[in-house]
């Protein structure tokens, strides 16, 4: 018999949280802003994606692209944004700090955890972006994250296997590890041999094509749209469990 496990799904809009949910995903990190790497999603698109979808919900909290060190302006932004995300019925939050060092900042941490509550929190990839990230491990747990989205510190998941092993090791029962990043579903299996992990973390994406019948060749700021694939989550679940056996 197979392990169960939750798929966790990057979404970059509405029609990817229903694709989500559709394929068989437990969870959606909803962001915005696919080429920063995912901030906040505007309220009007929080509010929606929560009618539209019965699973767990748990927007980034991140105001802006690039580190996670924060100004007192941006933190009191972050702290508002918490706060929609309890009011409007979210499950959980992403969400991360920095010092200045690049260490993770476990006291800011910790002010996220308490104003999320009763959400949870996940830990995003300002843990990657650490130095140290036994250490940053062991603050996580002390923060009170429910999990760690992490890639080993690499480019990708699959190239980090032996990394995020030892972390799945060191983490025990007390934190869950969520291996992401260039995560799929012809990968997923190779990962979930190497971590036994019981979450997966994936846009599951998909190109986009503009419909539009016309389109002002001048115009090359429009950026691009990916869409969570409702096949490939159903994939990356079937795979990876059939993989943990």
């Amino acid at each position: 018999m197979s392990k169960e496990v939750t798929i966790e799904v990057c979404a970059f809009n509405l029609e990817s949280c229903i694709n989500a949910e559709k394929g068989g995903a437990g969870r959606i990190e909803l962001c915005g802003n696919p080429t920063e790497g995912g901030t906040t999603p505007a309220p009007g698109v929080l509010i929606q994606a929560r009618n539209l979808v019965n699973i767990k919900l748990y927007p980034i909290i991140r105001p802006r692209g690039g580190y996670y060190f924060y100004s007192a302006d941006e933190i009191e932004s972050i702290r508002q944004d918490i706060l929609f995300c309890k009011n409007i019925g979210c499950d959980g939050i992403s969400i991360g700090a920095q010092k200045i060092d690049g260490s993770l900042d476990l006291d800011l941490c910790k002010r996220f955890v308490e104003w999320a509550y009763p959400m949870k929190a996940t830990l995003n990839k300002a843990f990657d972006l650490s130095p140290n990230l036994q250490e940053s491990l062991e603050l996580a747990i002390v923060a009170g994250f429910e999990r760690v989205l992490t890639s080993g510190a690499k480019k990708a998941a699959i190239d980090a296997l032996d990394i995020l092993g030892g972390l799945m090791k060191q983490a025990g029962e007390r934190i869950i590890i969520m291996p992401g990043c260039g995560l799929r579903s012809y990968n997923v299996a190779k990962i979930a041999m190497a971590t036994h992990a019981s979450e997966y973390h994936s846009a599951a994406r998909i190109d986009i094509a503009n419909p539009l019948t016309y389109q002002n060749p001048l115009v090359h700021d429009l950026g691009a749209v990916f869409n969570a694939s409702a096949e490939e989550v159903r994939l990356i679940k079937a795979n990876a469990e059939a993989a943990l056996q």
